[in-house]
């Protein structure tokens, strides 16, 4: 049985209600990150194998996909045969990643075996830290967020300290400069691509 679904709030719906062999997400779905819908799912139904589909050809993105659960990270300008292959390779129980963005990781993992410096990745932040990281980039003060989480000023202090920490950030503007650069959030009049 097959279905659609127009969101990823739906798409975990659908899953439990059809119980899919293998469901193909695409990355940038709205309300519910896809992210959050494939942890859903997962857990709901382990069995359930999740192939991503990204424009995104970010190692941040591959992190948190298969932290989630997927089997599989196919970009969208693939040729379509990789994205029929990557379905049956995931649906025989393997993995599959895009040709292109495995060649980025074994180049970056020969570099740091150069002795290049390893990127922080975004994948390892809290969830709270992420949420945290978006509103100070959106230009919200501490004050504003620790009212919005209901958490004391001293606590979301925290949180920006260790993510800043994580992701080796030392200002404001570096910090909304990874924030644009990872699409956490968008310049507005910017059309995405």
């Amino acid at each position: 049985m097959a279905g659609e679904a127009v969101n990823a709030a739906d798409a975990v719906t659908l899953a439990h209600d059809i119980r899919p062999d293998l469901v193909l997400m695409d990355i940038g779905m709205q309300g519910l990150s896809s992210f959050e819908a494939t942890r859903q799912i997962r857990k709901d139904h382990p069995d359930t194998r999740v192939v991503f589909l990204s424009m995104y050809d970010d190692e941040d993105y591959l992190a948190e996909s298969v932290d989630m659960g997927a089997s599989g990270y196919v970009l969208k300008d693939s040729p379509a045969e990789q994205l029929v292959s990557a379905i049956r390779e995931v649906h025989r129980g393997g993995s599959y990643l895009s040709p292109r963005l495995l060649t980025r990781l074994v180049d970056d993992f020969r570099a740091q075996g150069a002795g290049a410096g390893r990127q922080p990745r975004f994948g390892t932040l809290t969830k709270r830290e992420r949420e945290i990281l978006k509103m100070l980039a959106e230009g919200r003060s501490v004050k504003e967020i620790a009212a919005g989480f209901s958490l004391s000023v001293k606590t979301v202090e925290a949180h920006k300290f260790n993510l800043m920490r994580k992701l080796d950030i030392h200002n404001k503007a570096q910090l909304v400069q990874y924030a644009i650069q990872k699409k956490i959030i968008r310049l507005p009049g910017l059309v995405p691509a």
